[in-house]
């Protein structure tokens, strides 16, 4: 039994009587009556019903980081209407009405692109729907179209004519749709660049978001999954009679990879699957741990790699000898650690499949389900829940969980739909990680201590190879996931050449928040730090003399720099004998500049204390500003987690990890003093997901060294950490 009343229920319901438009993509010429509503519903974007209420339809996943009240800006600022009355509702499946407009006709949520890739699209929708109640209002009242004022919901004649949207919504729909509308200025806008509030705190405060984990559907049973304790590793064997005897067990079930035990609760299912007797082939499992990883990979980055990058001869200059400055950086395995474990619903039916999961990959996962179970990927329905975080997580390019939970599903003897729960151990130990790294770095000071050559030698697994993304992900070798932030390296240097060595072993890796650019941005910043300290001339001068041709970068670091009160004498003695320190970063990713700086103290025990960040950023128009300070809030607590905690580490093959108490998050006796400034702008906007987790580690990194005189160059901290 389904709950939720689907799009094409809606369309239904519009077509026998309610009065409602559906407004979107329209094909030029059409006419938006009711008997052309069910046509053009597939390029929907914005309905609007007889009682005023205006949905938004969001084909991005709201995963926290406040995507449904961006794109539901984006709609309202154009359609001018009452906050108040705005709802968003996820999109169903088809990427040929919701693509990312990035992506080339896949549909999904991912490298900070939400407001981004929608904010013309979403605006030109706004404003269709607006011009086609101006329109019906102008024919009603025989008044001049140009004439009619439209503010919070109403439209108004100074003739005294006035109605509201759900007043116009039936005469609206018999409108020709606008082939071409015109969009507000900055100047004009109303709610973009101002304080909205969040449309989902409410529900998510109050308990009536809809998570994954509160699908309750008739005859539902709940999937635990006992997973390999080595990646690699095959089921031999099974001896279920000890869990099939406990309470609340109804089937154990054997399907492609694994064995997951069914249960009528999750406690049910967690405690059958922990009576399992299971036998293991191994044979073909990975064995090596991390030091014999990193042992290899410190052998790769002693040889020349495929160069991602190349200007001027780096090597012939560094061949040379003279000022030389070189560091090996070690950047371990990390885990998502989402909120949410992953899980899944699926309801398997004669006629197809029905998921409901906070859904970030659409058409990954459509096709992905659809191949596997022999169907076309429109017999497969997605319905998209909100989601507990992701960070990447969710959006496996092997559809890796979704997968699982449709294969128990196809092997289980039970017929109603199956919720498949990972467990927080199941979170850490089942895979899928940001890669292990290395990176040797070596630069050349010129006469003036300025960077003359930089060759930059990275070592790790290619999240690409092997995925559908590989085609335009992977270019003669060089996966541009793995260098990014250091082969576009913003600070001028005469002779650069970026290498990588992509590895290859059994652990399942794919994106991090951030992806590239949460270990470049480590390194390349702290490898400009030493120069500067080289040079014998203050951080934030010295990146700004290299940085004349970036003038967003420069411009976040200035801001940066005079808020945090960088000229002023920093007193670097506290009480209780801590010695305090700060550090500067810069750097860009997904078109977003971010510069921080961090004060820190550092303990006579080693302890370490983050005080205070001062945060820039460039994102260029600030659409919901609230939202973007809590992102990059967010970003810096996450980046902190990573620096100072974070590290999944094998031993024989096995991973180490297995919850909070040895993968620890950031606690919020932790979290430090942060400012957030955003510099005006008027580019269209970029991505804020992510930009603010890279700089945060090296600006305590170099904090840091302004203490000791050295820089950290194996994470994590965590040794440090208090």
């Amino acid at each position: 039994m389904n709950p939720e009343l689907s799009r094409r229920d809606l369309l239904k319901i519009a077509s026998t009587g309610a009065a409602m438009l559906t407004l979107g993509l329209f094909l030029p010429g059409r006419r938006a009556d009711a008997a052309s509503l069910a046509p053009l519903e597939p390029n929907a974007f914005v309905r609007i019903d007889s009682n005023g209420r205006v949905t938004v339809i969001a084909k991005h996943l709201e995963m926290g980081q406040g995507s449904h009240t961006g794109l539901a800006t984006l709609v309202a600022e154009e359609l001018d209407a009452d906050w108040s009355q705005v709802q968003v509702e996820g999109a169903a499946a088809d990427a040929a009405r919701y693509q990312n407009l990035f992506w080339g006709g896949s549909q999904g949520t991912g490298g900070s692109s939400s407001l981004a890739n929608s904010w013309k699209q979403l605006r030109e929708a706004g404003a269709s729907a607006r011009l086609m109640l101006v329109n019906a209002a102008a024919e009603r009242w025989g008044v001049p179209a140009a004439e009619i004022r439209v503010e919070r919901g109403v439209l108004s004649h100074r003739a005294g004519h006035r109605a509201g949207f759900g007043e116009l919504v039936e005469a609206a729909a018999r409108q020709p749709v606008p082939t071409q509308v015109k969009l507000k200025s900055p100047g004009e806008f109303r709610l973009i660049g101002r304080h909205v509030p969040r449309l989902d705190s409410r529900d998510k405060t109050t308990g009536r978001a809809r998570f994954t984990q509160d699908v309750q559907l008739l005859d539902m049973l709940t999937a635990v999954v006992a997973h390999p304790p080595r990646f690699g590793a095959r089921l031999r064997g099974i001896d279920s009679q000890a869990a099939a005897k406990l309470p609340g067990v109804v089937e154990v079930v054997r399907f492609d990879h694994g064995v997951a035990v069914l249960g009528r609760d999750f406690w049910s299912a967690k405690t059958g699957r922990d009576a399992l007797k299971l036998d293991w082939d191994e044979s073909a499992a990975m064995s090596e741990g991390s030091a014999e990883l990193l042992a290899s990979y410190r052998g790769l980055a002693s040889q020349p790699g495929a160069v991602a990058r190349r200007l001027g001869d780096a090597d012939a200059i560094l061949n040379r000898g003279g000022r030389v400055l070189e560091a090996d950086f070690v950047f371990p395995f990390l885990a998502h650690a989402a909120m949410e474990p992953l899980n899944c619903v699926v309801h398997l039916r004669p006629d197809g499949c029905e998921i409901w999961n906070g859904e970030q990959m659409q058409t990954g996962d459509q096709a992905a389900v659809a191949k596997l179970l022999g169907l076309k990927p429109q017999q497969v329905k997605l319905n998209m829940l909100y989601a507990g975080g992701s960070f990447g997580r969710r959006a496996n390019p092997a559809a890796d969980y979704v997968l699982e939970a449709v294969s128990i599903a196809r092997a289980a003897r039970h017929r109603g739909p199956i919720k498949m729960v990972w467990t927080r151990e199941d979170d850490l130990r089942a895979g899928w990680y940001r890669p292990l790294y290395l990176h040797r770095v070596s630069v050349t000071l010129d006469e003036h201590g300025r960077p003359l050559a930089w060759r930059q030698r990275i070592v790790g697994q290619s999240i690409m190879t092997g995925t559908p993304f590989e085609a335009f992900g992977v270019k003669n070798g060089i996966d541009s996931t793995s260098v990014e932030g250091a082969a576009n390296l913003a600070y001028q240097v005469p002779h650069l050449q970026v290498e990588l060595h992509s590895t290859q072993n059994q652990v399942p890796v794919q994106w991090w928040r951030s992806v590239g650019h949460t270990h470049t941005a480590y390194s390349t910043e702290v490898m400009i730090d030493q120069a500067a300290r080289a040079a014998r001339q203050d951080p934030v001068a010295y990146r700004l003399a290299l940085l004349d041709q970036h003038p967003r970068h420069a411009a976040v670091l200035k801001l940066a720099a005079e808020r945090a009160g960088w000229q002023r004498p920093f007193q670097q003695k506290g009480p209780r004998g801590l010695r305090r320190g700060r550090g500067v970063a810069v750097h860009e990713s997904f078109g977003t500049v971010v510069a921080q700086v961090a004060e820190v103290a550092l303990a006579r025990d080693g302890s370490l204390k983050v005080e205070r960040v001062v945060c820039a950023v460039d994102c260029g128009i600030a659409v919901n500003p609230d939202v973007i300070r809590a992102q990059l809030e967010g970003g810096i607590g996450y980046g902190l987690a990573a620096i100072l905690h974070g590290a999944v580490t094998l031993e024989g093959g096995r991973v180490q990890q297995s919850n909070f108490h040895d993968y620890p998050v950031l606690r919020i006796n932790e979290m430090p003093r942060i400012e957030v400034h955003i510099l005006p702008s008027d580019r269209p906007p970029s991505g804020v997901g992510e930009p603010g987790v890279p700089p945060i580690g090296p600006a305590v990194a170099n904090a840091l060294a302004h203490i000791e005189g050295r820089w950290p160059t194996v994470l994590p901290l965590k040794t440090r950490s208090a």
